[in-house]
């Protein structure tokens, strides 16, 4: 017989039992937190911390978007509303366009490796995000972050 033919009246195995280990499958169920993937985490981070920024400033923020980018582009030096660690852009608050509204845009990337755990990069991401909320609004970040 050819190699990758098959018989007809052979079953065909659907999952590979290698050594006796059982089937694979996923390591946890999709509806555990531990299934999420790093991304999905640090999203659900900023939102936690941009939740109580926006409860109290709803109605200055309605034409902001807040964006999450693995890495930052190619930078250039110079530029206005970039949070930087050393050389390397953890935030950036892009001004509004003619098509397209003010953002601003974290790094998970450079913001993760800056944190020693979990603890640690939410206080990070909450100081990023009120440091540029505070500049698109053109207010102190102290006055953003208190109450």
């Amino acid at each position: 017989m050819a190699r990758g033919s098959r018989r007809q009246n052979s079953p065909r195995r659907r999952n590979r039992d290698r050594h006796g280990r059982g089937l694979r499958g996923p390591l946890y169920p999709a509806t555990l937190p531990a299934a999420r993937s790093r991304a999905e985490r640090f999203d659900a981070l900023v939102i936690e911390a941009l939740e109580p920024i926006e409860a109290r400033w709803r109605t200055e923020l309605t034409q902001l978007d807040v964006a999450v980018d693995d890495v930052p582009d190619v930078q250039v030096e110079g530029e206005d509303g970039v949070v930087e660690d050393g050389n390397v852009p953890l935030a950036r608050l892009l001004p509004a366009g003619s098509d397209h509204r003010a953002r601003i845009v974290l790094y998970r990337r450079p913001l993760e490796a800056r944190a020693k755990d979990g603890a640690d990069l939410a206080d990070l991401v909450h100081d990023v995000l009120v440091e540029q909320v505070a500049n698109y609004l053109g207010l102190d970040p102290d006055v953003i972050d208190e109450g």
